[in-house]
């Protein structure tokens, strides 16, 4: 088995998500994350993104049980068998080590949003203007 499904762009996980009703978009960003920066705006897809984080701030610890986290969440948000499971951080990184962890334990197919969130940094050294959810005019909010 490969390690996770591959790398989608984000308009590849809004298509998925589109098309698939049992598709889920798990954002394992941290707390802080979701709250100050903001999360993804499922509503026009009918649905929410499931918010479990790969490792708790401050400090980035480990979310020793981010598995049993995202399958009870999965439950809970209508994933049907077999459709996909998107998981997405701020860059790429945290969801694509989410995305091996999941294939590991069988949540398949898992897939990792490359850019995450906010994308790469540009000239400037800021997020959200070069790649990722925000930068591709995809839906999203702040609290």
């Amino acid at each position: 088995m490969a390690e996770y499904a591959g790398d989608i762009t984000p308009g590849d996980a809004w298509r998925i998500l589109s098309q698939d009703s049992g598709a889920v978009l798990v954002d394992v960003r941290s707390q802080a994350e979701w709250s100050f920066v903001g999360v993804p705006d499922l509503a026009a897809v009918g649905r929410k993104p499931v918010l479990v984080a790969w490792a708790h701030f401050p400090g980035m610890v480990a979310n020793e049980s981010f598995l049993p986290e995202v399958q009870a969440a999965l439950t809970g948000a209508g994933r049907k068998p077999g459709s996909p499971v998107l998981f997405l951080c701020r860059s790429g990184a945290r969801s694509r080590s989410a995305a091996i962890a999941a294939t590991a334990a069988g949540l398949t197919p898992a897939y990792n949003i490359v850019g995450g969130f906010e994308g790469d940094l540009d000239a400037a050294r800021h997020r959200g203007l070069t790649g990722g959810w925000k930068a591709s005019g995809l839906p999203w909010v702040q609290s």
